[in-house]
């Protein structure tokens, strides 16, 4: 029975305690009715302020559970995006890609452009612009990971021994341009165990552009090339 219903249930045996009230009750033995009534309103009231504040809980309690998830997926998605500018790709090992956070250098590099001056024959030259790029240094990948407990990035919290799903994938972006794609998601469902069922489920057809849609968190995409995550900007605004 939902809210409304309980409300008019109790509403309506208000309305009938009061008729026998009224009607048959003899005026000595009244006083148990009023007793009743009154336990009747302390019941409906609290019914009422349960009614209103699970959702609100209930929201709460999602919002803090999912918040520490994106931020492990903010990790894998950072990682993978480093591992993609070293090697073009993109990767499910994860045993490699926490090797690479640990070890991995990436090139640092600065573009120039040269002006070369080129014989074009019977003593004819032209100058040509040129870019040129040159490395100038090497910067540790581990630089982008201080203070991050990177090496449990794959581990969904609050969910013993479960960790991320991790695909990767390819997508045709224009005619002929193959571009790498990687997806990294964890179901919402076992993260809101214990939850009102109601409300979970409500949660998992949800499709509002305030939450996150659907049945998971995710970052990344098989079907686009995108390293953006399915969660709202509000979960950004919380680091």
């Amino acid at each position: 029975m939902g809210l409304l219903g309980m409300i008019l249930a109790a509403v309506l045996g208000a309305v009938l305690i009061a008729i026998v009230i009224v009607k048959y009750l003899p005026l000595k033995l009244r006083w148990i009715a009023s007793i009743l009534l009154l336990f009747l309103a302390v019941f409906l009231g609290f019914k009422i302020y349960n009614g209103i504040m699970e959702p609100i809980n209930f929201n709460k309690n999602k919002v803090k559970r999912y918040s520490k998830v994106v931020s492990n997926l903010k990790m894998i998605r950072d990682a993978e995006v480093k591992f993609y500018e070293a090697t073009g790709t993109y990767t499910k090992d994860k045993t490699l890609l926490i090797k690479f956070v640990d070890s991995a250098k990436l090139a640092l590099t600065v573009t120039k452009t040269i002006v070369e001056t080129v014989n074009k024959g019977g003593g004819i030259t032209d100058e040509v612009e040129r870019r040129v790029i040159d490395t100038i240094g090497y910067e540790p990948v581990l630089k982008y990971f201080k203070g991050r407990n990177y090496k449990n990035m794959f581990q969904v919290p609050g969910l013993e021994g479960i960790q991320y799903e991790i695909e990767i994938g390819t997508v045709e972006k224009v005619q002929g341009l193959i571009v790498p794609t990687f997806m990294a998601k964890t179901a919402k469902k076992p993260l809101l165990e214990g939850m009102n069922e109601s409300l979970v489920k409500q949660e998992l057809e949800v499709m509002a552009s305030d939450q996150i849609k659907g049945e998971y968190i995710s970052v990344g995409s098989l079907d686009e090339v995108t390293t953006a995550g399915n969660w709202p900007p509000s979960y950004d605004k919380k680091e």
